[in-house]
C-alpha cells in the first residue's frame, strides 16, 4: 500500500472493510489487516483494481493460512 498515491476515494474500505480503512486525519488509506486470511483474498483484488490512484499492492503469499 502507498499511501503517497492514495486519494482517499474510499473504494477499497468500501470493499474490503475488514482489511483497509481510512484516516480520520488525512482521508487515506489505513491497513487494518497486513496479512489478511485467505476468505478475504478475492475482496482485496478487488479492492486493488478498484482502486483509482494505484495505491493498493498485492503481494503473492500474503494471506494467512
Amino acid at each position: 500500500m502507498n499511501r503517497e498515491l492514495c486519494i482517499g476515494h474510499g473504494e477499497c474500505a468500501w470493499i474490503a472493510p475488514d482489511v483497509f480503512g481510512l484516516s480520520d486525519d488525512d482521508g487515506a488509506v489505513v491497513l487494518l489487516r497486513p496479512h489478511p486470511s485467505a476468505d478475504l483474498h478475492e475482496a482485496v483484488l478487488d479492492a486493488q483494481h478498484s482502486c483509482p490512484g494505484g495505491a493498493i499492492e498485492v503481494a503473492t503469499g500474503s494471506t494467512e493460512e
